[in-house]
C-alpha cells in the first residue's frame, strides 16, 4: 500500500514537516510494510519555504533585515535544488506576526526588508524568484522594498522619502537607474490567492488595513498615499499598476511586483505543487492524507487540502483531511474532492493544550484512520 503524507502546516502549533512525521509515526504502527511518501505542502503562506526547500531537497538560510517597524530582524529565505530559483516569504521579513498589536501602524511599516531579502539571494546567484505575498504589516506599495534594491524616490527638493506609507505623501519622481542590474535577468513568480486590486473599498488599505492597525482616519491616509505612489508609478514605468488583479496583496506589494517587474500570478499552493512534483507520486497511490490547522467554508479557496484533493483525485485517489479544528461550513470540502475530514482534538480542552499536544493527537489521529485502512483495506 502506497500513501501518500501531504499536509500544510498547523498554525501556530506544528509546522507541515512535522505533521507529516507525526501522520506517518501513527500509520506506521499500523500499517508497517506501507509505503509512506511525505510530502509537506503549503499555500504561498507559512510555512512555503520549509515545504519547497524539503521537497526538493534545497537549503535554507537566515540573515538579518530591516524589520516592518525598522528595527532588525531574523528573517528566513530557501533556495530550491535547483540552486538557482529562491523562495522568499514576505511575513518572513515584514510580517504582521513582528509587530506587537499595540505597535502596528501601517503608516510607518516598511517592505524594505523584503528587498534586502532579494538582494541576499541575488548575491547568492539566484536567477528565479517565488515571493509568497501573505501576513504583512506594510501599506507601502512595495516603496521600501524598490528602496532597499536600489531605486531613488525622491521628493521636490530632490531628496530621498522617508521607509513607510506616510512617506509616500513626499513622492515626486522615482529614479529607476540605480536599480540593481541583476534584476534585469532574474523572473518572479509570485504567489498568491487573492485578486484584490490596490485601490478602492476591496484594495489593500480598506480590505487588510484595519487588522493592520489603521483606524478609520488613518485609512483614508493609506488610500491617498498609495494612489499618489500609483500615479507616480505610472509615470515613471509608462504602466498602470494599480487596477491588475492581485496588485492590492500584501500591502500592495503585489502591485509593485506585477507591474514593476513583470510578476507572474499564480496560487500559491499550485506553485507549491507543481515544484514539489506532487503528481509523480499519485499516479500509483491508494491513499492521500493532507489537512491544516482549521477546515471550514473558507478552505475551498486556494488552501493547500483542496489544491492537493483535486490533483489526487485526477488518478482517484481516496482523499483523508486532518484538521485541528473544524469551523462553520466544512462539509464544502467534500465537494472538492476531499472525502472524509477528521478532526485531530480527542476532547474537550483548551486551545493551549490543544497546541502543545498536537503532534500526539494528530500521530493518534492517524492511527486510528490506519486501523480503518487495514480492516477495509481501502
Amino acid at each position: 500500500m502506497k500513501i501518500v503524507i501531504a499536509p500544510d502546516s498547523f498554525k501556530e502549533s506544528l509546522s507541515s514537516i512535522e505533521v507529516a512525521d507525526a501522520v506517518a509515526q501513527g500509520i506506521q504502527q499500523v500499517l508497517p510494510d506501507a509505503e509512506l511518501i511525505k510530502l509537506p505542502v503549503a499555500d504561498g503562506g507559512e510555512g512555503t519555504i520549509d515545504a519547497m526547500v524539503a521537497g526538493t531537497q534545497g537549503s535554507k538560510f537566515t540573515c538579518r533585515v530591516t524589520g516592518p517597524m525598522g528595527t532588525p530582524v531574523d528573517a528566513c529565505w530557501g533556495v530550491l535544488g535547483d540552486g538557482v530559483t529562491a523562495v522568499i516569504e514576505v511575513a518572513e521579513a515584514v510580517g504582521l506576526a513582528k509587530v506587537p498589536v499595540q505597535q502596528r501602524n501601517p503608516l510607518k511599516a516598511t517592505s524594505y526588508g523584503i528587498g534586502e531579502l532579494i538582494i541576499e539571494a541575488l548575491n547568492a546567484g539566484a536567477k528565479q524568484f517565488i515571493l509568497g505575498l501573505g501576513g504583512s504589516a506594510t501599506n507601502d506599495g512595495g516603496a521600501g522594498m524598490l528602496q532597499a534594491l536600489g531605486a531613488r524616490l525622491l521628493n521636490t527638493a530632490g531628496d530621498v522619502i522617508s521607509l513607510g506609507a506616510e512617506g509616500l505623501a513626499n513622492l515626486q519622481q522615482i529614479d529607476f537607474n540605480s536599480l540593481d542590474s541583476r534584476l534585469e535577468n532574474v523572473e518572479f513568480k509570485v504567489a498568491c490567492d487573492v485578486d484584490n486590486q490596490l485601490l478602492g473599498p476591496t484594495g489593500a488599505t480598506y480590505t487588510y488595513g484595519p487588522q493592520k492597525g489603521a483606524d478609520e482616519p488613518m485609512l483614508q491616509q493609506l488610500e491617498n498615499h498609495l494612489s499618489h505612489f500609483a500615479k507616480v508609478m505610472q509615470q515613471a514605468l509608462n504602466r498602470d499598476i494599480a487596477s491588475t488583479p492581485g496588485s492590492g496583496a500584501a500591502g500592495g506589494l503585489g502591485a509593485t511586483l506585477l507591474g514593476g517587474f513583470n510578476a507572474q500570478l499564480e496560487s500559491g499552493v499550485d506553485i507549491v505543487l507543481d515544484t514539489i512534483q506532487l503528481e509523480t507520486y499519485l499516479s500509483d497511490a491508494d491513499l492521500v492524507i493532507t489537512g491544516e490547522g482549521k477546515i471550514d467554508s473558507q478552505t475551498i479557496y486556494g488552501k493547500t487540502p483542496i489544491g492537493v484533493a483535486k490533483r489526487a483525485k485526477q488518478y482517484n485517489c481516496c482523499v483523508i483531511a486532518l484538521a485541528g479544528s473544524m469551523g462553520a461550513g466544512y462539509q464544502a470540502v467534500y465537494q472538492q474532492g476531499i472525502d472524509a475530514v477528521f478532526s485531530v482534538v480527542p476532547g474537550v480542552m483548551n486551545l493551549t493544550d490543544a497546541l502543545k499536544t498536537a503532534a500526539q493527537n494528530i500521530e493518534d489521529t492517524a492511527f486510528n484512520i490506519a486501523k480503518i485502512v487495514k480492516s477495509f483495506k481501502v
